[in-house]
């Protein structure tokens, strides 16, 4: 029997020539990742266990990102505790106020993650990274803090399911638009355990951000990981940025599928999910209309440079609807400074929005745009869970930043192309 994607991988990382579906293996890891809400609580773990040395300095990264620059006592504590320990032990891939990025935009931007590796985050979006044809996944503090120690991680080996694509997706529908359309399909624990295995004609052409916001959102249908096949754009992508020998893994012709899903990418629209979970989508059609409050456009999910242009081609030369906020966040600095480049900051400050610097924010409930009792805000962000960027009784709607900046003007739910 044939082996996946993901389970050649696996199967190399466990020095093995073959894994099944259901094996437990040990696996060495080529990158291990925290954040500054994940990483203290690995970094007590490591030191709790007795742990006194790193297994690679080089494979470890640590990103302030979630509460960075910090926004209260708690926040800076744990940053500092990041800091000490990446101090202590000398970490080459830690990122502070000033140089860090929202992580799952960072890692792929600074070519520390690359195509045929094996990566753990103690973030749940770390799957993000299988846009490169790396099989990725998040784990919890702990197996992060032996992970930390060690370089190597267990894993049961999932099955998969196929997503067979096709056509290519129409005018301002992008990558968003098909993981939430996906998500509303098979549901949240629709590939729960299982590896999301991307295919057909359609891959070709999909942006590496339209993967990167696929992938990250794997997770969201209950997956232990999204990835796509190496192409030419990937190799793109990759070059330039990974100084190092990478493996391009394709599945076996007689590789096991537990189901296939065939998806003609010309036959999406743009999708929203209504609240409070990211299954509840709905097209543009049926969700036009929806008044908001706020707006946020960034997030691991919708944070590159894509979805600024999108933004600013939207809102370039008008205003937000009085009363409504809109927060732009670039998720990296390098994406902050191209906006300034090309002209993105000029156009969101002048259509009235708040730009902030790279961070997470509001996506968790953090800061930089929390919502009150009952206000509604239409993000580009991940998840839409009761309470997630606020009060319990506020809601949040999941969209591309097509969408979100369509909105902003309207200060309801809008179909972008009602405004281009």
């Amino acid at each position: 029997m044939g082996m996946t994607m993901t389970q050649k991988i696996l199967a190399a990382h466990a020095g093995m020539e073959t894994v099944t579906a259901g094996q437990l293996i040990q696996a060495k890891l080529d990158m291990v990742l925290a954040n500054d809400i994940t990483g203290p609580v690995s970094i007590h773990a490591f030191e709790g266990a007795g742990f006194d040395q790193v297994f690679d300095k080089s494979r470890i990264s640590l990103v302030m990102d979630h509460f960075a620059p910090n926004k209260d006592i708690k926040s800076a504590e744990q940053c500092k505790t990041c800091r000490t320990f990446a101090k202590r032990f000398n970490i080459d891939n830690f990122y502070d106020a000033g140089e860090m990025g929202i992580e799952h935009a960072l890692l792929p931007e600074k070519g520390l993650v690359a195509s045929g590796e094996a990566i753990i985050g103690a973030d749940s979006h770390t799957c993000t990274y299988g846009a490169l044809g790396a099989f990725s996944t998040g784990v919890g503090s702990t197996d992060l803090a032996a992970g930390i120690a060690t370089g190597e991680a267990w894993f049961k080996v999932p099955t998969a399911i196929r997503f067979e694509l096709t056509g290519e997706l129409p005018e301002h529908v992008c990558g968003k638009d098909l993981i939430l359309h996906i998500i509303g399909m098979i549901g949240v624990d629709g590939a729960l355990y299982r590896s999301m295995e991307f295919t057909g004609p359609g891959v070709s052409s999909l942006t590496m951000d339209d993967r990167f916001t696929i992938c990250n959102m794997a997770i969201e249908a209950g997956a232990k990981n999204g990835i796509f096949p190496v192409d030419e754009k990937t190799i793109a992508y990759m070059n330039g940025r990974v100084h190092r020998d990478y493996t391009i893994y394709e599945a076996d012709p007689d590789a096991e599928y537990d189901e296939t899903y065939t998806i003609d990418l010309s036959t999406i629209r743009p999708t929203v999910a209504f609240p409070h979970l990211p299954e509840n989508t709905k097209t543009i059609d049926e969700a036009k209309g929806v008044a908001v409050d706020q707006v946020v456009i960034g997030s691991c999910t919708n944070g590159r440079i894509s979805d600024m242009a999108a933004a600013a081609e939207i809102l370039r030369g008008r205003h937000i609807k009085r009363g409504l906020r809109a927060i732009v966040i670039p998720a990296t600095q390098a994406i902050y400074k191209e906006c300034i480049h090309r002209g993105y900051i000029d156009t969101f400050i002048d259509a009235g929005c708040v730009v902030s610097t790279p961070t997470c924010g509001p996506c968790l409930g953090g800061y930089m745009g929390i919502l009150a009792e009952g206000e509604r805000c239409i993000s580009t962000t991940n998840r839409n869970f009761v309470g997630r960027m606020g009060a319990k009784s506020s809601e949040v709607y999941l969209a591309s930043p097509w969408v979100a900046a369509a909105s902003a003007l309207t200060g309801e739910i809008t179909d972008p192309a009602e405004v281009l």
